[in-house]
């Protein structure tokens, strides 16, 4: 006789808020086990990790940001009156270009304070991710990769093709120039310069290089951020405007 399994019994109730949860931090962090701030924290703390994925859904095993997750959270900390500040960490290899800007400018038009500090890497797109912010960061080890648009797959042929990368790439200059201290002569040099990246077009800045181009504000690791982000927060409760 075959011995049956004893399955505990839930309720409805608690079926549905199990769900409700899991499809919450799905919505939310494109993930199911995240570690959740303290409920009383006036921070909010937004991750940019991996590969941005943008119209195209990428293989699953690809560790990535996913842009319809991002902007709703965007929305939801410029809504909650409970959150006074925004940190935004990067670890990301860049990704596709729209979204990426959808999310820096996304950034760049929060009323709160907001720090973003590039642990790691904040390559490609993930460099005017990086200066949408009010102010910031970059460790000592960390990596921006700055070079050309790419488009990947195929490429058609014809004049207007290169016309709309061209253009897409001046939408990326003027961002980062606006939002940093880098001039655009200084971009736009490390963006076409030859030999820095192997066989490619382009070049790899360290950390402290980024501070002394004008690209990051300044070196630091994940206290400083908090740190200067309390500032910000305290500086707008006394009537300060928040400034690039």
């Amino acid at each position: 006789m075959e011995k049956k399994q004893y399955i505990p019994f839930e309720s409805e109730e608690h079926q549905e808020e199990k769900e409700e949860q899991v499809t919450s931090n799905i919505q939310q962090l494109g993930q199911t086990n995240v570690p959740q701030m303290a409920p009383d924290t006036n921070i909010h703390c937004l991750t940019i990790i991996g590969q941005i994925e943008g119209h195209i859904q990428l293989p699953p095993q690809n560790k990535a940001t996913k842009y319809e997750h991002v902007i709703p959270q965007i929305v939801a900390i410029e809504q909650n009156p409970s959150i006074e500040g925004l940190l935004v960490i990067l670890n990301t290899v860049g990704g596709d270009v729209e979204a990426g800007l959808a999310i820096a400018e996304m950034l760049a038009s929060l009323s709160k304070p907001t720090v973003s500090i590039v642990l790691g890497g904040g390559h490609s797109i993930g460099v005017p991710i990086a200066v949408s912010c009010d102010y910031s960061f970059i460790t000592e080890t960390a990596t921006m990769t700055i070079h050309p648009v790419r488009l990947t797959g195929l490429v058609i042929g014809v004049p207007q093709t290169f016309e709309y990368l061209d253009k897409m790439q001046e939408r990326v200059i003027r961002f980062v120039t606006k939002h940093s201290k880098i001039t655009e002569e200084k971009f736009k040099e490390l963006m076409f310069s030859k030999g820095n990246l192997t066989r490619d077009i382009g070049t790899n800045v360290v950390g402290p290089d980024a501070v002394k181009y004008g690209l990051i504000d300044e070196v630091g690791g994940v206290a400083q951020a908090m740190r200067k982000l309390r500032e910000l927060i305290d500086w707008k409760k006394t009537g300060g405007d928040m400034l690039q």
